[in-house]
């Protein structure tokens, strides 16, 4: 789904089971022939790896096999790249991608002159071919400088917010789980941007919900998850990331229709504990019922306790079921929003 969001076409993949990558080559020396052999039947151009790469095990592939070589923090920054909308998202983009080619520089340059453009060259690769290590980490310290000011600023609209007291509700989950889908759902008004590929949203959107007992709240977006997200990611995205700290509640939203939901799910746990929220109090949106089920279920999680359980998960107060797009489970939902940001409001 990665090499597709990035307009590539799949043409085949390999599996290799190690105990641990093999050193020069990431692969092994047979699974190299394999590749080499599928060049003539497969004719692709492109090997994409589900891994990060160092430098010396791009380079070694590149050399035995002759075509591009990139891994998936480079496949995910290319994503990221073509995703990015607004002037932050785009800075924040940019500063990973500079992050990545700095240790890759002595080589970078070479091969992607004799291998030309496409997936995992786009921002900094293409203008920045002749760029040496000097300039490159200048680049980086004024990128870093420039995202520390949108730290500055988000800092400044929160305590707006908070001296406000207008409680925050914070939208998390892999991507395309449906996080965007369900907050122009619940939020009616200007539509955000919601699509069926990985990473349609990066900007965080923040939007006015009215809760049942006449209480507000705001509703925001981020950048969806996936497993194995790069460290440089999360870097560059942390003055985004910034605002699920001061959430008063985290809505996590998994696609109860995907095969993967269960892996999905504990990523995303695992990135919520790199960011230090697990004491953040949560509710599990379960998204997607009716692409499971043809009719509207009926409210609470009766007759799902199958499907909480290969979640790891029981049905309880934390827990509720919905369709974002059709609308199903989310009066439920909204109950439970009042009652959990409720019970988070400090006194009067």
């Amino acid at each position: 789904m990665l090499a597709e969001s990035a307009s590539a076409k799949v043409v085949g993949k390999m599996v290799q089971q190690l105990t641990t990558p093999a050193h020069d080559y990431y692969v092994g020396k047979g699974k190299i022939q394999e590749l080499l052999a599928l060049k003539s039947t497969k004719d692709y151009n492109v090997l994409i790896l589900d891994d990060e790469l160092t430098p010396k095990q791009q380079e070694n592939l590149e050399k035995e096999l002759d075509v591009k070589v990139i891994d998936r923090v480079a496949l995910i920054l290319d994503i990221f790249a073509r995703r990015a909308r607004t002037h932050e998202g785009r800075l924040q983009v940019e500063l990973a991608q500079h992050k990545y080619l700095l240790p890759r520089l002595a080589g970078q340059w070479s091969h992607l002159e004799r291998l030309g453009g496409g997936i995992g060259t786009r921002g900094p690769g293409e203008s920045q071919l002749e760029t040496d290590r000097r300039l490159i980490r200048h680049k980086i310290h004024r990128l870093e400088e420039q995202t520390e000011e949108i730290s500055r600023r988000r800092a400044l609209y929160r305590q707006q917010r908070q001296q406000s007291r207008v409680p925050v509700v914070a939208l998390v989950g892999y991507t395309n789980a449906g996080k965007s889908t369900l907050l122009n759902t619940l939020c009616k008004g200007d539509v955000v941007l919601a699509d069926n590929r990985l990473f349609a949203t990066l900007d965080p959107t923040t939007r006015r919900l009215n809760l049942p007992d006449n209480n507000t709240v705001l509703v925001t977006d981020t950048v969806g998850f996936i497993r194995k997200l790069p460290p440089t990611i999360i870097s560059a995205f942390r003055a985004t990331l910034e605002e699920l700290s001061e959430a008063s509640l985290l809505l996590h939203v998994v696609d109860l229709s995907s095969p993967d939901a269960p892996e999905q799910c504990h990523a995303v746990e695992k990135i919520i504990g790199e960011l230090e929220l697990l004491d953040k109090k949560r509710i599990t949106v379960l998204n997607k019922i009716d692409r499971l089920i043809p009719d509207e279920p009926v409210p609470g999680n009766e007759g799902m306790e199958s499907v909480l359980a290969s979640l790891g998960l029981t049905p309880d107060e934390s827990t509720v079921i919905v369709s974002a797009a059709k609308g199903w489970g989310l009066p439920r939902l909204l109950e439970m929003i009042s009652k959990a940001v409720s019970a988070t409001k400090p006194a009067e």
